[in-house]
């Protein structure tokens, strides 16, 4: 697939580039230096901007790296580019470190993913099928009660 990437990227930017052959995540730099306090967050130019053909959606990602070095995530991750936006890619970061994160200009700071994309047709209906897990929400697979036993020097 290619994706269109104006000839002259905004603010210094760089292009989206895969760091090794067969990764899934293209890295995206910051434009300009940032510093992020613990529990601050900024909204991060990256200079780049991308024509994602319809059908496909772009999805930014933290970078690992960079979350267990620093504890440095997306506030809304993953981030959403539609196929129909052709603004610069601004990546929405938060330090949740107990350190204050210094990022400089060409810094790698989040990944791209161009996924495709189903669009689904909402129906209403009166009731929904049932499934085994129903109605269960947050810990019904039971990994809390787990982590529990293994905790309890009885067990």
């Amino acid at each position: 697939m290619t994706l269109e990437i104006p000839l002259r990227l905004l603010d210094g930017g760089h292009a989206p580039a895969y760091a090794k052959p067969g990764d899934a995540g293209a890295d995206l730099s910051a434009t300009e230096a940032v510093r992020l306090e613990p529990g601050e967050r900024a909204l991060v130019p990256t200079g780049v901007a991308v024509a994602i053909p319809s059908g496909y959606v772009g999805l930014v990602h933290p970078r690992s790296g960079l979350a267990h070095r620093h504890g440095l995530s997306i506030v809304n991750a993953p981030g959403t580019i539609d196929s129909g936006y052709r603004g610069e890619i601004l990546v929405n970061l938060v330090n949740l470190g107990r350190e204050p994160v210094q990022l400089s200009a060409g810094d790698r700071i989040a990944q791209l993913l161009i996924v495709p994309v189903v669009t689904a047709s909402f129906v209403r209906v009166d009731s929904l099928p049932d499934s085994d897990r129903g109605d269960t929400g947050h810990g019904s697979s039971g990994g809390f009660a787990a982590a529990e036993v293994a905790e309890d020097p009885g067990h």
